[in-house]
């Protein structure tokens, strides 16, 4: 069966889980928006984790400059989680002024 689910976080300065794949689902990531709502620049980093190899994670965005009150593509392409992995992120600032957006196909039970 194949559900579209969305997900969101506020981020703060200590890694955050964006989206956590559900046991026996596969998911593919279709869009990740990161919004800064601020009037400063921030810098974010977006990684993933991989469960079936000890929770290695695997960064996609290393501490990348998102403009004040802009907005960036987090993923470009498409990203498939298995069962248990998770996508998370963080910024440099503890102010609840960057958010991260997903769109995600789930595919399984």
């Amino acid at each position: 069966m194949a559900t579209f689910k969305n997900a969101r976080a506020v981020l703060g300065d200590t890694p955050d889980t964006v989206y956590e794949t559900p046991p026996g689902t596969t998911a593919i990531v279709l869009h990740c928006q990161v919004a800064n709502r601020d009037e400063d620049p921030r810098a974010v980093s977006l990684f993933w984790t991989d469960l079936s190899d000890g929770d290695v994670e695997t960064y996609l965005l290393d501490t990348v400059t998102v403009p004040d009150d802009a907005s960036l593509e987090g993923i470009v392409g498409k990203l498939v989680l298995e069962a248990g992995d998770r996508l998370r992120a963080l910024q440099d600032e503890d102010d609840d002024e960057v958010e991260v957006s997903v769109s995600v196909l789930e595919l399984g039970a």
